[in-house]
């Protein structure tokens, strides 16, 4: 309790309770802090005038993917982040050097456990599996030796530092190379090895272009990387320019993962900031993708996962909260307590004592419970909430501002033909069949009452954004 400021009591019941509600206060207190982080990057996609920055960043979040589940500080998430978007496209050496130097990382990947005398595989194997190597191209003895590199490899909150006591000085086998290798010269060997150029290469290919490449193919772009020391952007520009990124069998063949799905609407639309009703957070978690929270080392799994009968639907949903939101009865979710803790308060307020309050049903947990108990973990969680809410800053909360009369009357449209045409040209990123085509025309002219644009019906803004709704939910948008 003291390492987090806070003294136990001496005398009286609950004795630990002081501890036990500051440790769900730093957990409510990051998960909120959280939300107000992944705003404040979206915000950044949204408006950057550098988008392959943010994209690459996007990407490499994937790709070293960190879950602020287990790290439970944002502040760390963020130091990464920050390191993650100066190198996006920089040196991937480098790159990869820095990430296993990264707090975060540290802490997800339990290097702080990784110590000469029980060495901790899981930050070595990760490392060669997921980070440059790809599965096959090394041994489980090539993990143990590699591991033994970054022994006493740990943080001091949000600072590197090696524990020289904790580091194995021993001679290591590593990837046919022998010697007394650190962490750094693991980065190196790896770096050597053709695996890592294929693997890093076709990952970047896949992202940007499609599945499905040739060995030939991505034997051509790993040359690019390993002729140019690693350098990102040689590759990257070598994809931009080739013939394969604009061809049919490349364009509008990806699906758009959530967040990408989001703030590419957001940018149509010509907004400049993102709303925040609906809330950002809640909108792609249920889409399946959570900024700060991949769903495991490995990441998002991306493309065609992205797709059910579930999430499609649930993309139409969001599209019309985006054009229809309600406002009224919007509820905040960072000021949103969870049931159980509701009742907690809401029983307090009544005058009931702790155990009172805090007893659900007749399990043995709460029978056993009396007013002799060191802490209660409800009262922990409900107070830990209330600690929470009057620390972390509001976000503030306000729908989309679109205009589509607006855009129409910009663009001098005057019939309901070429308004359908204007909203798909603008959003989708592929022709749509000319039998939906002809249905969006229809819709529109049923609802305005035939052909020519009425800019002085009171009902036009609303009957345009059902016919965007209908455009944001076909299938066609969501590839890109």
């Amino acid at each position: 309790g003291e390492s987090m400021g806070v003294k136990v009591n001496t005398e009286g019941t609950r004795r630990i309770q002081p501890v036990v509600n500051k440790f769900f206060y730093t957990l409510r207190a990051n998960r909120l802090e959280d939300r107000r982080a992944t705003l404040w990057w979206a915000n950044r996609m949204l408006r950057t005038r550098r988008p392959l920055e943010e994209k690459m960043t996007l990407f490499w979040h994937d790709h070293y993917a960190t879950s602020d589940a287990k790290v439970r500080d944002y502040r760390k998430m963020m130091v990464q982040l920050d390191f993650i978007r100066e190198n996006a496209t920089g040196n991937f050496r480098d790159l990869l050097l820095g990430i296993t130097q990264d707090p975060a990382m540290l802490t997800f990947l339990d290097n702080a456990e990784n110590v000469k005398e029980h060495p901790n595989e899981n930050f070595g194997r990760e490392l060669m599996e997921l980070f440059s190597m790809g599965d096959g191209n090394y041994t489980e003895r090539d993990i143990r030796e590699a591991s033994r590199g970054f022994t006493g490899w740990t943080d001091r909150k949000l600072q590197f530092v090696i524990l020289e006591d904790k580091h194995d000085k021993g001679i290591k086998t590593v990837l046919g190379h022998e010697g007394n290798f650190d962490g750094e010269d693991i980065i190196d060997i790896i770096v050597e090895q053709p695996a890592t150029s294929r693997f890093i290469a076709a990952k970047i290919y896949t992202y940007f272009v499609r599945e499905g490449m040739s060995a030939a193919l991505r034997e051509e772009l790993a040359s690019v990387l390993r002729d140019n020391n690693y350098e990102i952007k040689p590759l990257l520009r070598t994809v931009f320019l080739s013939k394969d990124f604009y061809s049919d069998a490349s364009v509008a063949t990806q699906i758009k993962g959530p967040v990408h799905l989001a703030v590419s609407t957001y940018r149509k639309l010509g907004l400049d900031e993102v709303p925040t009703i609906p809330d950002f957070s809640d909108a792609t978690g249920a889409l399946g993708q959570s900024l700060f929270y991949p769903p495991n080392v490995a990441g998002w799994a991306d493309g065609r996962s992205w797709i059910t009968p579930a999430t499609l639907l649930q993309r139409g949903n969001f599209m019309r909260e985006i054009l229809f939101p309600d406002v009224e009865n919007f509820v905040p979710p960072d000021r949103t307590m969870p049931g159980i803790y509701r009742r907690v308060g809401e029983r307090i307020a009544q005058g009931m004592n702790i155990t009172e309050a805090t007893h659900e049903g007749d399990s043995a947990f709460n029978m056993m419970a009396d007013a002799d108990e060191d802490y209660n973990t409800r009262y922990g969680g409900y107070y830990g909430y209330i600690m929470a809410y009057e620390v972390v800053e509001l976000i503030p909360r306000f729908p989309a501002d679109i205009d589509l009369v607006g855009m129409l009357r910009q663009e001098e449209i005057v019939s309901a033909e070429k308004a359908v045409d204007y909203l798909l040209r603008r959003f989708l990123s592929t022709d749509l069949d000319t039998a939906d085509r002809n249905a969006l025309i229809a819709f529109i002219r049923a609802r305005n009452l035939g052909d020519d644009i009425d800019y002085t019906r009171p009902d036009l803004e609303q009957n345009l954004r059902a016919l965007l709704h209908l455009v944001l939910s076909a299938p066609e948008y969501q590839l890109s």
